[in-house]
């Protein structure tokens, strides 16, 4: 596939996550902080289960277009960041998630994807800081809010 099909499906992966659903899950999964497989399953069990599945799976399909040779690798993480944040998010409970499904499949594109970038390891952890200060910023307003 030439470099203008592979932009035209860059193009198609960003105006299918503008869709209101999806937006909405994504916007909620800036939230969402699992930190056991008890924070998986409640989510799965839950209002925001939709919006849990709705936004790993499209990461994970749009990583597969990347490991499937149908997206540059270099191209896709030139325009893309999400799929590093939501790997970031489920990576400490992914090998739970696995176990407990049954499935050593599950986001393995999206990890794939993610793990080959340069220097992830360092990148991660810098990251999640970034994420718990936002976090620490987000309760502070709404406290103040209340009050």
């Amino acid at each position: 596939m030439g470099k203008t099909e592979e932009a035209d499906l860059i193009l198609k992966l960003y105006d299918l996550r503008r869709e209101a659903t999806m937006r909405e899950a994504r916007n909620w999964l800036f939230t969402f902080n699992p930190t056991s497989i008890q924070d998986v399953m409640e989510t799965m069990m839950g209002e925001h289960s939709g919006h849990f599945r709705m936004v790993i799976s499209y990461w994970d399909m749009a990583c597969a277009m990347v490991t499937n040779g149908a997206i540059d690798e270099e191209l896709f993480n030139q325009t893309n960041g999400e799929h590093i944040f939501v790997y970031m998010k489920v990576q400490p409970v992914l090998e739970d998630i696995r176990k407990m499904f049954d499935n050593p499949e599950f986001l393995k594109n999206l990890e794939t994807v993610v793990k080959r970038i340069p220097e992830i390891e360092t990148k991660l952890p810098a990251m999640r800081e970034r994420m718990a200060k936002f976090a620490e910023m987000r309760t502070a307003k709404t406290q103040a809010a209340a009050s």
